[in-house]
């Protein structure tokens, strides 16, 4: 069967209901399509060059089969809540930036989302794939690549791909959808389930999508 990758956006009180944190849908269809890079990226999925791995079976492939954890979360995030002996890599770095483009990132970061938030602006870290390479040299290493939400962790799955690892999994769903014993060893002031302020990866890669889009046509 083919796995798409989707996000189902429920109600809150469902959520509440079942002890997961809120999902705060802003002017939001309520299936969401990850559109950057997701045709290469449903294509490793569907074509088991990358592993879907839910959750409450992540235990079970770090314990049994030899799967690294690596967070691909940034600093912030993984101070809040963070799995015990995961490895550390992230994704997205803060943006210390104020050219134009930035300036119409962080103009749409607080259209979208408020000031509510209490996000760091962000970039895509250009050293990702040599920082994992230092730290995990062998490309035949099971890398199980986690984030809050899914999104950004199937993004460096895909990159790390790239980059010529081949025994990769996500963290399908990210740590939002995990319950309470999942990850028996957490650390962190907070639950992992709470740790990521939910949609906040989303209009960030919306957003890419449209920088990416303008620079095309200029």
């Amino acid at each position: 069967m083919a796995i798409q990758l989707k996000l189902l956006y429920t109600s809150t009180l469902k959520h509440r209901k079942q002890g997961k944190p809120p999902i705060f849908n802003i002017s939001t269809p309520p299936t969401l399509q990850v559109h950057a890079s997701s045709s290469s990226a449903r294509q490793l999925i569907e074509s088991s060059a990358v592993r879907p791995i839910l959750p409450k079976d992540a235990a079970s492939a770090l314990n049994t089969e030899g799967f690294i954890l690596l967070d691909v979360r940034p600093a912030w995030e993984r101070e809040k809540a963070r799995v015990s002996g995961s490895m550390h890599v992230p994704l997205f770095v803060k943006d210390m930036d104020n050219s134009p483009i930035t300036l119409l990132k962080k103009w749409v970061h607080f259209g979208y989302i408020g000031l509510w938030t209490g996000q760091n602006f962000t970039m895509i870290n250009p050293d990702f794939v040599g920082q994992v390479e230092i730290a995990v040299p062998d490309k035949d290493a099971k890398l199980l690549v986690a984030c809050g939400e899914g999104l950004r962790s199937i993004m460096a799955a895909s990159k790390l791909h790239g980059g010529g690892y081949r025994n990769l999994g996500w963290l399908a769903g990210g740590f939002n959808r995990a319950n309470d014993g999942d990850f028996p060893d957490v650390e962190g002031t907070e639950k992992l389930q709470y740790a990521t302020i939910g949609g906040v990866s989303y209009y960030f890669l919306q957003l890419l999508i449209l920088l990416q889009a303008v620079g095309k046509r200029s």
